[in-house]
């Protein structure tokens, strides 16, 4: 993974990247500034990822040196931490923003990586060294990163590494999951030891881990980590009374196992693994280009809808527990399990300060997640009925209809009947391609408004006008009207069956 040639390493970063450093050397030279380039960046640059947030050592005040930096980039400077002398410089260039972090040297350079949280990100080039191409570099490495990244290892910097910064917790499992690396044996039993100094850590930070956590490819893998080490009930311990929950003899696993199951087969399905490997299970769901880039979208702070899928995957049978019955002949229930759970959903997300439109799409999806079975039948489901359940999900239909997808593999299992299978899976490619190339079927162009039905029929303003509207809207779905003139004698129908 490494190459090593003579003393320097073998680095990678693009030629935007390695125009700004050379830029911010020289304008360091000149002045004076002992610079050093550490974290992330480095890290990533001598594994072949692209990172493009550069954090920037440097010995004087971050965020003056910062502000001076600004101005000379024609850049924009941010104020991080003006107690701790931490500042952002964004920079916008052809490939996007680029961030240049500064912060000021904790001591010389060696003590400064000995207080950092893992030793892969405890590894420094000094910038007055660096040479212009950046294909080769020489590194600072006091404490065995580079070594540790060859053997694919997170590896705590010391013993108190943890109760320095407890987010740091998290942090461990978010860049295994990340880099595809394995927690360290040793640091795995710090975290287990120094669990419960997480409710130490600002919810924001939390759900920033987390989102960064079901972003990879390895949620699920990260998720039954955090389980291991105690982490994830730390922060989410809604989730502790669905472990051995059982359920009907049609489930495979108790609720908790099903719910991170189902995260698996999210990212199954949203082709994060095996993405040259179609299978039976994956063959028959739809996929395209069209449909990644609709998971890649951003819906708030940098986090998208395959992130969203993810967390509703994770809770959406969370009120198992809390509403199962059982009937005299032995068969179980979850009455209104969805509603509850949507329920339990939504304060746990405000609780990790979530937007209120990722809020509601989460609470949505839980809402809904039955649906999409319900429309599995012998006949594919009419127009009417797909312009209802769109008209239900609002945004999130789409992503509905995978998570009923992903329920489905989930509850299944080793179990799974690939007939049933393939018509869930068929039934779902029907009501995307009426979703995608006949809209105007599922979401009608408007025939009548409210205006025009208090004008001509009199009526008065009120929840009456928003219901007649409504049946308008469902019978133009179903193909039974086309035009204004047929939307007015629906409606005075109506209205003369119920005079």
């Amino acid at each position: 993974m490494i190459k090593l040639t003579r003393d320097m390493l073998t680095f990678s970063a693009p030629a935007e990247a390695t125009s700004i450093l050379n830029k911010l050397r020289e304008f360091l030279i000149e002045r004076n500034i002992d610079c050093y380039v550490v974290g992330g960046f480095v890290r990533d640059g001598l594994i072949g990822r692209i990172n493009t947030d550069i954090d920037v050592a440097v010995a004087g005040d971050a965020t003056s040196i910062a502000s001076e930096v600004a101005e000379a980039f024609d850049a924009r400077m941010v104020p991080l931490d003006e107690v701790n002398q931490v500042a952002r410089v964004v920079l916008i260039k052809i490939q996007g923003h680029w961030h240049l972090d500064f912060a000021t040297l904790r001591g010389s350079i060696e003590e400064d990586l000995g207080n950092r949280d893992f030793t892969i990100n405890a590894i420094a080039i000094n910038l007055a060294e660096s040479k212009e191409g950046w294909s080769q570099v020489k590194v600072i490495d006091p404490l065995g990163g580079c070594h540790d990244l060859s053997r694919k290892l997170v590896r705590a910097v010391s013993e108190g590494s943890f109760r320095q910064d407890p987010a740091r917790l998290i942090r461990a499992v978010r860049l295994a999951a990340m880099l595809n690396f394995s927690v360290d044996t040793d640091t795995e039993a710090l975290v287990q030891r120094d669990c419960k100094l997480l409710s130490k850590v600002s919810p924001e930070r939390l759900r920033d881990e987390l989102c960064c956590i079901l972003e990879t490819a390895r949620a699920y893998r990260a998720l039954q980590q955090l389980d291991h080490v105690g982490l994830l009930e730390a922060f989410m311990p809604e989730l502790t009374a669905t472990k051995g929950a059982t359920q009907p003899k049609e489930h495979y696993w108790d609720v908790f196992d099903h719910s991170l199951e189902t995260v698996a087969a999210v990212e199954r399905l949203l082709r994060e693994k095996n993405e040259d490997r179609v299978d039976d299970i994956l063959a028959p769901v739809p996929w395209s280009p069209e449909m990644a880039q609709y998971f890649d979208q951003e819906v708030a702070g940098g986090r998208t809808r395959r992130v969203l899928l993810k967390m509703a995957a994770l809770l959406h049978d969370i009120a198992k527990p809390a509403t199962k019955t059982t009937e005299q002949d032995g068969r179980m229930r979850f009455l209104g399990h969805a509603k509850q759970g949507a329920e339990i959903a939504v304060r746990l997300m405000e609780r990790l300060r979530f937007s209120k439109r990722e809020i509601k799409m989460v609470q949505l999806m839980i809402e809904q997640h039955l649906r999409p079975g319900y429309l599995v039948r012998e006949e594919m489901p009419s127009n009417r009925a797909i312009y209802k359940y769109f008209r239900d999900t609002a945004d999130v239909g789409i992503d509905t209809l995978y998570l009923g997808l992903a329920d489905h593999l989930a509850a299944r299992g080793p179990m799974l009947d690939l007939a049933q299978w393939r018509a869930h899976a068929d039934t779902t490619q029907y009501i995307l391609s009426k979703w995608f190339q006949e809209q105007k079927a599922v979401v009608p162009p408007k025939l009548i408004d409210g205006h025009t039905l208090i004008d001509k029929l009199g009526l008065t303003p009120g929840p009456q006008i928003g219901e007649l509207l409504e049946m308008v809207r469902e019978a133009q779905a179903a193909g039974e009207i086309h035009t204004a003139e047929e939307a007015f004698d629906l409606v005075k129908k109506r209205l003369g069956n119920n005079s």
